[in-house]
This record gives C-alpha cells, structure tokens and sequence, in this order.
C-alpha cells in the first residue's frame, strides 16, 4: 500500500504522537505500507504547527524523514468537484501512485471518500477510517 498523506494528517502526527495519525506513520514499513506527501502539503503543515503549536515542529522533523516528498502535477486529473485548493494535493498523491490518500478535511474529501471509482482508484479516508480497514 501507498499512502499519501495530507497536510492536516501530519499536523495531527506531529502534534499528537500518540494518536491514530502518528501511528499510521510509527507502523510504516515497506512491506506494511509506504509513505508520501507534497512540499505543497508539508508546508501547509509546518506553517500550522509553527501558528498553533510550534513546540511540535521538532516532530515534524522526525516524520519528515519517514516521508517520500512528492510535487502535484498540474496536468494529472483530479474530482471535478474538488476545490482548487485541494487539486494540488490529490494531484500528487494521484501522480505518486497512492492506493490511499488519507486527510481529515471532511468538508471538501468527504464526497469523494471511499469511493475510488470516482477518484481515479485512489481511495480517500480519514485515518480511523484506514486504520479500521487494516485492522479487519
């Protein structure tokens, strides 16, 4: 499995380590699954954590090593109802070859999450979500 992961997934690792989001980065192994995101995404969450919780940046830096850093490209498809804002991120997890691509931004994935015939076969779940799929 390939998962990519969205700004929000690893401000909640970083600020977290003992949540759900940390954990799907602690149990990352290449024959478990492996793991990516985008400066586009990795920025978004250093600039967060840096605002609301920059005694977790020093963690940030540890999960930055766990992680591929992949670029969106403009020209990969994406959900046509997607927000601009969101396109870069699908983008690049599309682009990278993600079997998931795990966020908390219910307002503008929850449409598109867990269903991968819609989404180019990438499948979009909160964390728990992914967490309880592996688990059964």
């Amino acid at each position: 499995m390939r998962l990519f992961l969205d700004a929000n997934v690893l401000f909640t690792a970083a600020h977290n380590p003992n949540g759900k989001a940390a954990l799907v980065i602690d149990l990352s192994q290449p024959e478990r699954w492996s793991l990516a995101t985008s400066t586009y995404a990795r920025v978004e969450a250093i600039r967060n954590l840096a605002q609301k919780a920059p005694k977790a940046l020093a963690r940030m830096d540890t999960i930055s090593k766990k992680l591929s850093v992949v670029e969106h490209r403009p020209d990969t498809p994406f959900p046509p109802n997607l927000v601009d804002k969101d396109r870069p991120i699908f983008q690049a997890a599309l682009g990278w070859g993600a079997s998931h691509l795990l966020t908390g931004d219910l307002k503008h994935f929850g449409p598109t999450m867990n269903r991968p015939a819609e989404t180019h076969g990438v499948i979009v779940q909160t964390v728990a979500e992914f967490l309880q799929s592996v688990s059964t």
